[in-house]
């Protein structure tokens, strides 16, 4: 069975906000950060597809290569590159996600640490989905099929997904919703990270959303 918690008020309390919320009477406009082949990124562009409160305004990742980018191309959705140097040792590219008036980033398969300036500036405001149950499983190097190797390795008897808030550890910020699934005798890493994917699917862009609300509301 899948199991839910849920997390406390996205705006927290005391917190000094550098970047107000989206006014209501303008859209909410998204970055998805994606390292990989963007099957999470597509997902939540097709649940946004038609939203009158988000929109996929920018795509960032850091290999021009990877698939995300040709999902970008195809759905007509600016596409930012980064590279390390500026991300970590610059201004973390604020310049260029102020330009494209973005409220509100979703990691989806991003592989890099975000620097302080976008945590400042972005509080509670940049999400990640990670495949398993943190803070089992997590932390630097913890990704991908590796996940799913070493959940199997350890003998669990369940998995699942962890969306959380992001901040400056991997894998680290406050949870805001687990699902659970079963690891079943016989398991693969493929056939875990199948059931795994089905869970992201369903949940990631529902979650996004209602994050989303609250803060516009």
């Amino acid at each position: 069975m899948s199991e839910h918690h849920e997390s406390a008020p996205v705006t927290p309390g005391g917190h000094q906000d550098h970047h107000s919320p989206p006014t209501t009477n303008r859209i909410t406009n998204l970055a998805i950060f994606a390292s990989g082949a963007g099957s999470n990124a597509q997902k939540i562009i097709d649940h946004f597809r038609k939203s009158s409160l988000a929109k996929i305004a920018l795509i960032v990742s850091n290999k021009k290569e990877a698939g995300v980018v040709q999902i970008a191309k195809r759905e007509m959705i600016p596409v930012l590159l980064i590279r390390k140097e500026k991300f970590f040792d610059n201004n973390g590219y604020l310049d260029e996600l102020e330009k494209n008036k973005i409220d509100f980033i979703v990691l989806a398969g991003f592989l890099w640490k975000i620097p302080a300036v976008l945590l400042s500036h972005y509080p509670r405001r940049i999400v990640n989905i990670h495949p398993a149950l943190l803070p089992k499983y997590g932390g630097k190097g913890m990704y991908g099929q590796g996940v799913h190797e070493a959940v199997i390795a350890g003998k669990e008897t369940e998995s699942g997904i962890t969306i959380h808030y992001v901040d400056d550890k991997y894998d680290n910020g406050d949870i805001i919703m687990q699902v659970k699934c079963p690891v079943l005798p016989g398991d693969t890493p493929e056939l875990l990270a199948h059931r795994i994917h089905a869970l992201e699917y369903a949940n990631y862009p529902v979650v996004i959303e209602e994050l989303v609300r609250k803060m516009a509301s």
